[in-house]
């Protein structure tokens, strides 16, 4: 067993606690994709950036440098996180750890799903409703963004809740 793999899991895990929203609409989907845009930016990079409830996309960018693979990663991650409703680092690194595939453990194809990181769940009082998603960075740092902004909007401490 690695232990900083067990850390990070641990740690997504209380992420994925605290980072819940009492209410979620089409404008705090806008207001999060243009704060996820302006966090890129920050750093200089580019991505691709994807947030959904099931079924209804609510907003999209792809912002100048990045590719259809972007895209293509983006709805493989989305993907994931909508059946296992858990983040795609927290399932990646759990497989990496238990020395597996998301193929050999459930035959989902690679073509559909991917557990890099880069996707979140959104939960509205405990209940799975949506992914955020971003594709560009690697995949500890897409995972890191989405994090920052969450504990940004949602007034929670970011020294708690980042990865270590």
């Amino acid at each position: 067993m690695d232990a900083s793999i067990d850390q990070d899991l641990a740690q997504i895990a209380f992420q994925e606690e605290q980072l819940q929203f009492d209410s979620f609409s089409a404008e705090t989907a806008w207001q999060l994709g243009t704060l996820l845009k302006d966090a890129v930016e920050k750093r200089g990079k580019a991505v691709a950036i994807d947030i959904q409830l099931i079924g209804q996309p609510l907003f999209f960018y792809a912002m100048p440098g990045t590719t259809p693979d972007n895209i293509d990663w983006v709805r493989r991650k989305r993907n994931t996180v909508q059946h296992f409703q858990r983040s795609s680092y927290a399932l990646g690194l759990d497989l990496k750890q238990k020395q597996t595939t998301l193929q050999e453990k459930a035959g989902f194809a690679v073509r559909d799903y991917a557990t890099h990181g880069g996707c979140f769940p959104i939960r509205l009082l405990g209940t799975f409703i949506g992914t955020i998603t971003i594709s560009g960075l690697p995949q500890r740092e897409d995972h890191s963004v989405i994090v920052e902004v969450l504990a940004r909007w949602l007034n929670r401490p970011l020294s708690e809740l980042a990865l270590r």
